[in-house]
């Protein structure tokens, strides 16, 4: 039998959480409007200490690698912290993963990850290291964040009443590829789950699983490459079904759905289009590590528990 993935525990009103910034540098304005959405929810949020940092040389990044990955650890291994959010995405979460203290981060338990964008790298190492659900979400000082209300509640539900927000049935969602399957969700960033291919946090394959993937700014001829690369890898092997989310600065969606359709089509899997997460506004937030169905002609995942216990 398949060991599932461990679900932490939902949040509730006065729990302490964290805010690390595991990719690229932070407004700082922006930040401050993240934490006030967090207090408004009853959180107490927690600011890491190298979250407003820039890196001395490397203008990508919100500075120092071995910075970046202490301010996760020692957050992770806080007993009074209860969720960790990234503050913004970019690039700059491959460099720090393999610095993380894995061994006191095993040990501390199970929290909730947000994230995502580059922060799929993080959510592939969690799962593959500590077997761990995460939770596919904005990051707090993003401005689809900040300015979208359906965003925010969508997380909002998720993190306190994941039993309400069991079923994304996108009103956008259309068949690719008609079909019904089950699996465990996993996914992101395409070009992120195509970089992690042969490090040490990579999971093998997607056998078994619900793909979810989505991205921003790759024009249709590298969304080829990067879905030819998992093809040709054999890291698309298996896989049980595929939910597409949004393409945002990816070129006109027709040639971006052809690519989709011509890569993943032949894969004989249940495929669907449109469902709206990812870099997309009122996008919703999803849960990695989770059983669900997938009903590619209802345009539906629905989740066969609550993404939180």
């Amino acid at each position: 039998m398949t060991t599932l993935p461990v679900r932490p525990r939902r949040l509730r009103p006065g729990d302490r959480v964290a805010v690390v910034a595991p990719s690229g540098p932070v407004p700082e304005e922006r930040l401050r409007a993240g934490l006030d959405i967090l207090r408004a929810w009853g959180l107490d949020p927690v600011v890491a200490p190298h979250v407003l940092d820039a890196h001395p040389a490397l203008g990508h990044l919100a500075g120092r690698d071995e910075d970046r990955a202490r301010d996760l650890t020692e957050a992770w291994c806080d007993p009074d912290v209860a969720a960790v959010f990234c503050a913004r995405g970019g690039y700059g979460a491959q460099r720090m993963v393999d610095l993380l203290d894995w061994t006191a981060i095993r040990a501390a338990g199970p929290k909730v990850l947000v994230g995502y964008s580059d922060i799929t790298a993080l959510h592939e190492a969690f799962a593959v290291r500590l077997g761990l659900a995460t939770l596919h979400g904005p990051m707090i000082a993003a401005g689809a964040f900040l300015k979208d209300a359906r965003t925010q509640e969508s997380l909002r539900a998720t993190l306190f009443e994941p039993e309400s927000v069991q079923t994304l049935a996108p009103e956008t969602a259309r068949t690719l590829v008609p079909g019904r399957a089950r699996g465990t969700t996993l996914g992101g960033c395409v070009s992120l789950l195509a970089a992690d291919l042969g490090t040490p946090h990579a999971r093998p394959s997607a056998r078994g699983g619900l793909l979810l993937l989505e991205d921003v700014g790759e024009e249709p001829y590298r969304l080829d490459r990067i879905l030819t690369q998992l093809l040709r890898s054999g890291w698309l092997d298996g896989v049980a079904g595929i939910g597409l989310g949004s393409w945002e600065e990816c070129g006109p969606y027709e040639e971006v759905r052809a690519v989709l359709a011509d890569r993943l089509g032949g894969l004989g899997v249940p495929v669907v289009e449109e469902m709206g997460f990812g870099h997309h506004e009122s996008a919703p937030t999803v849960p990695f590590g989770t059983p669900a169905v997938l009903d590619a002609e209802a345009g539906t995942l629905t989740l066969d528990v609550p993404a939180l216990s």
